[in-house]
């Protein structure tokens, strides 16, 4: 049996040990909670908003008769008929082929209804036709542009705060990711004087290649519709998957602008259900597999032409950590946005 002499000697010697290993694991403890707090400040949000029904409102039908709107009906008619414009795409088309869409499944699908123009014949000239949408709108003054369009509440204030946090430990980069051609995102932004927040990122280099002619001085970070367009107009679900590529699009740009920090959470703010699923797909399909701890939120505001009930349907049960939905009855009026964006 050991002596009490010798368990005593042993306890000391037990003591020595810790009291040698516990200054290394506090000093062990105070650096990962330093580091931790070095790679929180080298982090950042990416948010991203639709324009129609989410940042911008259209009174009566002016949404379907607006520049924008006519602009579709002056290039298909421009680059593929004969020089007059075609019947309005309210009119062509199904409601659920264009509200939500992009602008390039859009003219594909207009050619069809109104020229009867299968999409292997149109689908080449698409980039001609966004040319000549945009062509048209710029055309215009600011004040016709805008004309039966408006921010809707809450948007100039929220994207005044979000100005604020553009710099610094934790910094949130704001950008577009919607259907529209980027010259008209532009416009629009600049008529409506959303773009006058300061709350948009400057554009990577990449959006600087094609000319918006008259519109460089107020470009902006996003993923456009002039960016990508699947050109498949049979299937119902390009309308969101085009928009998700649209969404990795404008990841993979914020990503570049700041190669020393971390992009940890990506936020799409969208009012239709192409935007919730596309963000939806962005989380739980491949298009953004090679970022695996990206955290995926989105705001669905129910601001446009659906409900809170069927976004909140359509955006399913959230996963903490990578599929972080919310949905608000008042869009970015609601007091709670900043916090609903995870900031």
């Amino acid at each position: 049996m050991q002596t009490t002499k010798a368990k005593i000697s042993n306890d000391r010697s037990n003591k020595k040990e810790k009291m040698a290993t516990a200054p290394f694991s506090f000093l062990l403890s105070i650096f990962l909670a330093f580091f931790h707090l070095c790679e929180e400040a080298r982090a950042f949000t990416l948010i991203t908003f639709d324009v129609d029904g989410t940042l911008v409102q259209g009174s009566g039908n002016a949404a379907d008769t607006s520049a924008h709107a006519r602009a579709f009906s002056h290039a298909v008619g421009r680059v593929l008929g004969d020089g007059d414009a075609v019947t309005p795409v309210a009119q062509a088309l199904e409601r659920t082929d264009f509200h939500g869409s992009t602008d390039g499944l859009i003219l594909l699908r207009l050619a069809r209804a109104t020229l009867g123009i299968d999409v292997k014949e149109s689908s080449p000239r698409l980039d001609e036709m966004m040319a000549a949408m945009y062509e048209h709108m710029n055309a215009m003054q600011d004040a016709e542009v805008a004309r039966g369009l408006s921010p809707l509440p809450g948007v100039i204030e929220r994207l005044d705060h979000l100005e604020g946090r553009r710099n610094g430990d934790n910094m949130v980069v704001c950008g577009l990711v919607t259907g529209n051609v980027e010259g008209i995102a532009r416009r629009k932004m600049q008529a409506l004087g959303i773009y006058q927040t300061g709350a948009l990122h400057p554009p990577h280099r990449e959006q600087l290649a094609r000319d918006w002619k008259d519109t460089d001085a107020v470009g902006f970070l996003g993923g456009f519709g002039s960016d990508y367009c699947s050109n498949n107009i049979e299937d119902f679900d390009r309308n969101h998957l085009d928009r998700a590529e649209q969404i990795a699009i404008a990841v993979r740009r914020a990503s570049e602008l700041y190669p020393d920090k971390k992009l940890r959470r990506v936020v799409h703010v969208g009012d239709a259900p192409a935007d919730v699923l596309a963000a939806k797909a962005c989380a739980e399909d491949s298009i953004l597999g090679h970022l695996p701890d990206l955290c995926v939120g989105m705001v669905a505001v129910a601001t446009g032409s659906y409900t809170s009930e069927e976004l909140r349907e359509l955006a399913g049960d959230c996963k903490p950590g990578r599929w972080e939905p919310v949905v608000l009855e008042d869009g970015m009026a609601d007091e709670n946005f900043i916090s609903a964006c995870g900031l």
